[in-house]
């Protein structure tokens, strides 16, 4: 991978668990309202969204099977961030949405959020 490329779920999705609901990862939406305010930076990353069930085979591809949580920020090839959660095989990515708000910041020159 020559960019980083965010992972975030399509909203709209049903749980079993909850029938006849419809929902949102509300982590996700935070993240697509950050992307659409600023879509000149947006343009610096990749951004795939996917489905909510599991297995979500794109990311499960490129962090493993136990780091399928969304929404996820994967760095590209040989990238690490002073932000990163954790690596799968050599691959650092950040599973958290503050921390990928921070690494968004850092990396692509989104603005820092209001404290």
């Amino acid at each position: 991978m020559t960019r980083d490329k965010l992972f975030l779920l399509r909203p709209g999705f049903t749980d079993p668990a909850y029938p006849g609901q419809l929902f949102y990862c509300w982590h996700c939406a935070l993240l697509e309202g950050v992307l659409a305010s600023f879509p000149d930076l947006a343009q610096r990353l990749d951004v795939e969204r996917i489905a909510w069930p599991r297995p979500r085979r794109p990311v499960v591809d490129l962090v493993g099977e136990a780091n399928q949580a969304l929404p996820l920020l994967v760095l590209a090839d040989g990238q690490t961030s002073r932000f990163q959660t954790g690596s799968h095989d050599g691959r650092v990515f950040i599973a958290d949405k503050d921390q990928i708000m921070a690494a968004l910041s850092e990396r692509h020159g989104f603005p820092d959020p209001h404290p």
